[in-house]
This record gives C-alpha cells, structure tokens and sequence, in this order.
C-alpha cells in the first residue's frame, strides 16, 4: 500500500504495540497511532492546567468539529443528527430507555417484539434484556446459519423471524441489525434488511455498527435506519473510548435522553451527550486528527478499507490452505476481519474449549487472536467446530500470520487437544523434586518437568529409579493409556484428574 509514511514513520506510529505479539485482534480494541496519542494528550493537559478555561471556552466546540468531522464520514444529512457517546452500547441504551418507557406510558403493548441476530454482541442482548424485556417486551432471535455461502441465507432468516415476532397479532417494536456481527465475523447485508423492516412496519430500526466504519463504507442515508452505531476506535485510529450515535430526523428523536442525566438534560441528545459530568473528553475530540492521519495514505480511508481486505482475505486462505479447513463465509462478506476454520483434531468442542485455546495462543506463541466455537446442528457431522477471527490494520505484516499458522501446526504435531489440556495444570515448582524430564510431587501426584526443547512426548508418567524415568500407564485408561505429551510453556504439568501412575 502506497502511504506518504516512511516504514521508520509508520513503526513508529505504532512503536507502542509490544513488538513481541502478533495482534492479530485488532477487532476487539482497535489502535491508536502515536500522532493521535499525543494530540490526546495534549488536550488531557490542557484541560488539567486550566479546567475552566477548557470548559467555557474550549470543549464544545471542539466536540462539534468532531461531530461535524463525522457527519461527513458518514454522509449525515445534518451535524445535528450526530451525538458522540463512549461506545456503542451507551447508543443502544439510550434508544431503549426510550421504547422502555413506551411500555409504561401503555403505548406499546405486553408481548410486543424486538427481533435480533442470534449473534448480537453480548452486551446489546444484555441491554435489550435489561430494558425491553423487563418492560414487556418479547425478543425474536434471527437464527442465521454458519458457515455460510450468500447473503439469501441470512435475508430468509431474518424475513422469518419478523413473520414471527409480528404472529399472534403481535407488533416488532424494535429491529437491531448487526452491519457486521462480531463473533462470526460477517458483513450483513444491512440495506436489504432496512428495507424488509420498513415495508414490514417495524417502528424502530437500530443498526450496530460497532466495527464499521473505517472497515467498510458508511452511507448512513443510503442505509435508511433511524438509527446507527459505530464506535471510532475499532477502525478509526481513535483512542477508546469514543462512538456516536446518528438519528434520522424523526418524531422520536427529541424524546431521547442519555441515561447518565447531567446539566444539560432536555436540551437535545447531542448537547446531553456532550456534557455527562467531569470526566475525560480528550478521546472526543481528536476525531479531526486521527482523519489528518488517514489522508497520510492513497485513497485514504477507502484505501485502507481495500487493503485491509484484501489482506485479510489473502492471509485467510493461506490459512486454509495449510490447515486443510474452510472459511467461514465468502470473501465478499469478510471486512477487514475473516473467519478461518481450526483443524477438528484441536477438539474445540465447547466455548471453554475456545477460551483454552485463545489463551494458550498467547501465553505461549505470544498470538492474540480471538477463537470462537461454533454449536453443530442436531445430526450434523462437519468436523470444523473452532474458528480463529483474524484481523488486518495498516500495521500489521505477513509474519504475524505465519506465527499463527505455526503455532497451530505445533499444537497439531505435539499431539495438543483442548480435552487433555483441561487435565493439565501447573504445578507449584516448590512442591516438585524436579528432575530432567519427570518429577514426583510431595502429594503423591505425579509431574513432567518441561524442559525439552523440540517438545517431545513424555510417554506415560512414572518414577525417576537412579536418576532413569520407569515408564509406567495411566490409571482408570482416563488417557486410553496414550502417551501423556509434554506441552511447551508449563514449567510442570500435573496429572491431577488422570489418575496416579501405577
């Protein structure tokens, strides 16, 4: 990619990032350049050498540059339709407080329906529960399938879930449509579905677009919701925690309020958002900076889109290729993150599993990559069950990749599953009388000391008899009597749960 940054320039944007990790997850919280950092900074220090004079004169109208920097972006109709807010679920929130109270007020009735993906993010089914459930409500989950192969899957999925929410002469109060869902990662088809809500007569449309913009374009009349999320961090070089919050010019609008009430109450949700009390603004109001950093690069934010797609596509089958898996969707429903099958002989078979895993990938390849699991249908037999969500972002190089790639194909070879590593634990090495290979623990378990480094197996577990490990099997066959295999990065493993050796 062709930028007006040398690579020194361009290391040094991001010499902050701990050179010893392949952050692969840039999804999850984003980056910050250097030049953006201290433009923050400087605003930090601003407001802590003269608070008042940052407050009357200096911080709203920093936040409407912001705010108008935004409405640009995003092609807004108006820079009032634009509120910053910290994070995308702070802009869930204040559209439900909103339908909440359209229970109490008994304009909506008990049993009415909100209709959202099965893969929502977490905290917006937490909020939906918290405030739309508890008033009344009823939530339809789209049950979109994975894998998947085209748009039309999900399009006839959420078109059922909408002939659902709306039987029983119920109304869909509400519709929250994912412009990319997080784990899956895949873009949906965002405008077909807005359109489906309108001519269904869905009243309030909300679209998560948590990590959007600056991953795929962003036309916010063309879309059509009443409402869209992004948060900036994510994909806009911001520092956390910023997002905003754009609403169609509509009836309800001015009966929005942020849930956190300050001076400002009653005066429009901007102006509400814009003021929450003393607290830390800077991330508000370096928007125009991080976009300044952006047009250091051809083609600017779209050219970073096109090339952090095509990258991620291109790591992606890579992937699949030495693993011998599959993608998660087609290429043309990746963003700037993609979803690579793990080879089934991991036996991720559990959302712990894949926790395992992730943290294993970093404790001891130094590869942060988030792993997902994904729940086979009754009587279904494909064996890729784990999945790694892999990110691009302009720092990024090919070898973070390769590590990854690696450091699966070691864990394939040494024979790692996530069942036999749940019966692994470290041992306390003061507990152990260690020696080359094997050791016995006072408790009367047995231990293989690490200390191999081409991590070859330690075959059974059993005593030391003049400094020569006894091979010996494994109780209750809790191991059909396999070898129990050493793992790189435990200093001692422990064979609690597996059975004493004989």
């Amino acid at each position: 990619m062709n930028h007006k940054l040398s690579p020194m320039d361009l290391g040094s944007e991001f010499s902050h990032h701990d050179p010893t990790v392949a952050r692969i997850n840039n999804g999850s919280f984003g980056s910050c350049p250097s030049s953006v950092i201290q433009a923050q900074q400087r605003y930090q220090l601003r407001f802590l050498g003269q608070p008042d004079d940052f407050y009357f004169n200096h911080l709203k109208p920093s936040i409407l540059q912001s705010r108008q920097a935004i409405k640009t972006l995003i092609n807004a109709s108006h820079v009032d339709e634009i509120s910053i807010v910290d994070n995308a679920t702070t802009a869930i929130a204040i559209v439900l407080q909103h339908l909440m109270w359209r229970f109490f007020e008994s304009k909506f009735n008990p049993g009415d329906t909100a209709v959202m993906f099965q893969y929502a993010y977490g905290a917006f089914k937490k909020s939906v529960e918290a405030y739309f459930t508890r008033a009344g409500g009823h939530v339809i989950e789209v049950k979109m399938p994975f894998p998947l192969t085209s748009n039309d899957e999900i399009i006839g999925a959420f078109k059922k879930a909408l002939e659902l929410g709306k039987s029983d002469n119920r109304k869909v109060r509400l519709a929250v449509i994912d412009h990319i869902t997080s784990m899956p990662s895949v873009v949906i088809p965002v405008k077909e579905l807005v359109k489906m809500c309108r001519d269904e007569g869905v009243d309030c449309i909300f679209v998560d677009a948590a990590h959007a913009v600056g991953s795929i374009e962003v036309d916010v009349q063309e879309i059509g919701a009443d409402f869209y999320t992004s948060n900036l961090n994510k994909w806009l070089f911001c520092p956390p925690s910023i997002a905003f919050l754009h609403c169609r010019n509509i009836p309800q609008v001015p009966n929005l309020h942020h849930p956190m009430v300050s001076h400002e109450y009653g005066n429009g949700i901007a102006m509400e958002s814009s003021w929450i009390g003393t607290r830390d603004y800077s991330a508000q109001l370096v928007v125009p900076k991080a976009l300044e950093f952006i047009n250091r690069f051809e083609g600017g934010l779209d050219g970073i889109r096109k090339w952090n797609h095509q990258r991620v596509t291109e790591m992606a089958e890579m992937l699949v290729r030495v693993w011998g898996t599959n993608l998660g969707t087609p290429l043309d429903m990746c963003s700037s993150m993609a979803m690579v099958g793990l080879p089934a002989c991991l036996g991720i078979m559990s959302d712990s599993d894949a926790l395992k895993l992730r943290t294993r990938l970093r404790d001891c390849f130094k590869v942060e990559v988030p792993i997902y699991y994904r729940q086979p249908n009754d009587g279904e037999v494909d064996p890729v069950r784990g999945y790694a969500r892999i990110s691009h972002h302009i720092y990024n190089t090919v070898d973070d990749y390769y590590r990854l790639r690696d450091a699966i194909c070691n864990l394939v070879s040494s024979g790692f599953t996530c069942e036999v590593f749940s019966r692994l634990k470290e041992v306390n090495r003061s507990t152990v009388n260690k020696f080359r290979g094997v050791g016995e623990d006072r408790g009367g378990r047995w231990a293989a000391e690490i200390r191999d480094p081409h991590r070859k197996k330690l075959r059974g577990v059993g005593k030391v008899k003049n400094g020569v490990r006894v091979q010996s099997e494994v109780k209750n066959g809790a191991l059909n009597n396999a070898a129990l295999t050493s793992f790189d990065g435990f200093e001692c493993v422990d064979v609690d749960g597996v059975g004493d050796a004989l």
